[in-house]
């Protein structure tokens, strides 16, 4: 199975909720790990509430915010569009998502993220690597 690693600057929501709906949806064909180039101490609260609400996921029992090195090596990396330059993680394909941090801005926002990155895992899930 094809390893896909979600990065973000902190590990904290995009890539984290990514992680999760990637096993959610995908699981089936592909390993899903995220990490981060800083860590947080904690999952975003926000996140971890709407995935909880919205699909039942409790990412703090099966999560945690970690570092680039902490995961084995990936296939495919896929960046959240955090607008910095993430360090070099050896892979065979790589694509940025641009999605921006909901962070701050409300349920709307959170649950709009949310719902795009399903949409991509699921895209992800019928492409051919």
């Amino acid at each position: 199975m094809l390893k896909i690693a979600f990065v973000c600057v902190h590990n904290s929501c995009r890539s984290q909720i990514a992680e999760a709906l990637g096993k959610k949806f995908a699981g089936d064909k592909f390993e899903f790990y995220s990490a981060g180039t800083e860590t947080k101490p904690q999952i975003n609260q926000d996140a971890v509430r709407l995935m909880k609400e919205i699909y039942g996921i409790d990412m703090e029992k099966t999560q945690e915010s970690k570092l680039l090195s902490a995961i084995p090596p990936v296939d495919i990396v896929i960046t959240m569009g955090c607008n910095v330059d993430c360090p070099y993680l050896p892979c065979k394909y790589r694509e940025d998502w641009g999605l921006e941090d909901p962070t701050g801005q409300g349920d709307e926002a959170f649950k709009a993220t949310i719902q795009r990155i399903e949409e991509k895992i699921i895209e992800l899930a019928h492409r051919k690597f």
